[in-house]
């Protein structure tokens, strides 16, 4: 199964996305958008900018678990990465990022 994004529309009014995988495991996570047209916006970004290897900053966080964030050209994240135990099981997000992210499945939940 395809992965798909979903737009949701959080407490205070701000929008956010997540792209999910074909399990339906979050597999990135937006930052909150004050428009929903903004936050469509990303979704278009991620579509454009997952297959690029250049796109993708590999991090560790304080507490020793590793993350990415998925960049667009102008080097403003779009999307970040749940954490992960080991840095290969965070390559494997990185490559279900690419397999999912061009995905024109959205399901609006705003």
């Amino acid at each position: 199964m395809a992965g798909w994004f979903e737009l949701s529309k959080s407490s205070d009014g701000q929008f956010r996305f997540v792209l999910k995988a074909g399990n339906g495991e979050t597999i990135l996570t937006s930052e909150l958008y004050t428009t929903k047209k903004s936050a469509e916006n990303g979704i278009a970004s991620v579509q454009s900018n997952n297959a690029q290897d250049e796109r993708y900053q590999k991090l560790e966080s304080s507490n020793g678990k590793f993350y990415f964030n998925l960049k667009a050209a102008n080097h403003q994240i779009i999307g970040t990465s749940q954490l992960y135990a080991t840095a290969q099981s965070r390559e494997t997000g990185i490559t279900s990022v690419k397999n999912n992210g061009s995905s024109k499945t959205v399901k609006d939940n705003t």
